[in-house]
C-alpha cells in the first residue's frame, strides 16, 4: 500500500502545472489526432519560426500566408475520408493560430481570440461555402499537463458557414522525437 501511495505522490508533483508555464520549440511537431470524427484523419501541428497573415485576393476571399516569423504556428487538420467514386468530393477543415515564439499557457474568449489570429478554413466543393473566417466566439485556452506536455481546449462556432470541427481537445508532446 506504500508503494502505491509513494508512486501516485510522485506523479501527482511530476505533472503539477507551474505558474508561469513557457514551451519554446526548436523543431515542428506533428501529430495525429486523438479526437476527430470517424469519418474523417485528423492532425494538429506546432510549427515554430513562423508568422500567420490573412490576406485577400482581388475577389475578397480570405487566404493564409505562412512565411518565416518569430511566433509559432498552430494548424489542426480535418480531412473527411472522400468517396473515390465521387469526383470533387474532398472536404478539409482547418484551424490556423499564431502564438508567441515561447508558448504560454493562456486563456482566450471571443474577440479576445483574434489576438492570436485564429481563423477557421473550410475547403470543399460547396459552391459559396468554402473559404477562411476569423473565429470571434469561443474560447481557447492552452495549459501545462505535464512536463514538456501543453494541453489545447478550444470550442468556437462559426456563422459565416457550417462545420464539422467546433471542439479541440489535445494534448502535444513537446519532446524531440
Amino acid at each position: 500500500m506504500k508503494v502505491f501511495l509513494t508512486l501516485f505522490v510522485i506523479l501527482f508533483v511530476s505533472c503539477k502545472p507551474t505558474q508561469s508555464a513557457n514551451f519554446i520549440l526548436n523543431e515542428a511537431h506533428n501529430n495525429k489526432s486523438m479526437n476527430c470524427p470517424d469519418n474523417g484523419e485528423c492532425s494538429i501541428e506546432l510549427i515554430p519560426y513562423k508568422s500567420l497573415e490573412f490576406k485577400k485576393d482581388k475577389f475578397g476571399n480570405v487566404y493564409p500566408v505562412v512565411s518565416e516569423g518569430g511566433k509559432t504556428i498552430l494548424k489542426y487538420t480535418y480531412k473527411r475520408k472522400s468517396n473515390k467514386n465521387l469526383q470533387d468530393s474532398n472536404y478539409t477543415e482547418i484551424i490556423y493560430a499564431e502564438l508567441d515564439k515561447n508558448i504560454q499557457e493562456i486563456s482566450l474568449k471571443d474577440n479576445e481570440l483574434q489576438s492570436k489570429k485564429i481563423y477557421f478554413g473550410r475547403l470543399c466543393f460547396c459552391k459559396g461555402e468554402t473559404g477562411y473566417y476569423p473565429i470571434n466566439k469561443g474560447v481557447f485556452k492552452i495549459s501545462k499537463n505535464c512536463k514538456d506536455t501543453i494541453k489545447i481546449d478550444f470550442e468556437f462556432i462559426i456563422d459565416e458557414v457550417p462545420q464539422i470541427i467546433s471542439k479541440i481537445n489535445e494534448s502535444i508532446s513537446l519532446k524531440s522525437n
